[in-house]
């Protein structure tokens, strides 16, 4: 996932980006409005992590010109007002979503991960891996017209891997996309539920397309047919 920070406090932009980093996150910056527009009008990000006060040009003119021009790239608005009216004057603008200084960075991750999966499922395209079929707005997942049953987070595991083809996740990346914050346990939860999808797999000789990096996590390789 590409992020751009938008923030003139370096000290704030050193942390996040940092932190993003750890989580296998890219992370880009901008030290002004001006600086920030320019990124994200040549750039292509999953999510933009805005502060409303600015030098040169503020967040509100930021997201507003942003929207005028056709970008949906979700953003995110962080203010050290903790104010009705800041708020409702950011998604008015069209930020999808706003965080109030100080924040804690678990937060941060858990609001960027809720509003691009929000964005995605607007757009969400079929997705295919060799004969593996993964519809996402009816969650089928089917190979060669045949239904795979699969179970909730089994199907939401190979969706995130399939839409990411070639990426490799870390298990805590999975837990944070897949269960977000229903889970507080220990990450062996998706090597289960990862043996669990293969074996479903496995009648179809597509077990294989789950791919464990050693002691790292997962991704999935698409089988080449031509």
């Amino acid at each position: 996932m590409k992020i751009l920070i938008v923030e003139d406090n370096r000290d704030l932009v050193q942390v996040l980006s940092e932190g993003f980093n750890e989580l296998n996150y890219s992370a880009e910056s901008a030290f002004d409005g001006v600086e920030g527009l320019n990124k994200i009008r040549n750039g292509d990000y999953d999510c933009i992590i805005l502060d409303i006060m600015l030098p040169e040009m503020d967040g509100y003119e930021v997201v507003e010109r942003v929207r005028e021009e056709g970008k949906d790239t979700p953003v995110i608005m962080l203010t050290a007002k903790d104010s009705i009216e800041d708020r409702v004057e950011g998604l008015n603008r069209g930020a999808d979503d706003y965080l109030v200084k100080p924040f804690d960075f678990r937060e941060l991750v858990a609001r960027v991960n809720a509003v691009t999966r929000r964005r995605a499922e607007l757009k969400r395209p079929i997705l295919n891996c060799g004969p593996l079929v993964l519809d996402p707005i009816a969650r089928e997942c089917r190979v060669e017209g045949e239904t795979v049953p699969l179970r909730r987070r089994e199907f939401d595991i190979l969706e995130l891997l399939m839409r990411y083809e070639n990426q490799v996740f870390t298990r805590e990346r999975i837990i944070a996309h897949v269960w977000q914050k229903e889970y507080d346990g220990t990450s062996n939860v998706v090597d289960v539920h990862v043996k669990y999808l293969r074996d479903k797999l496995r009648p179809y000789n597509l077990d294989t397309v789950v791919v464990t990096v050693r002691g790292v996590g997962y991704k999935v390789t698409c089988p080449n047919y031509e």
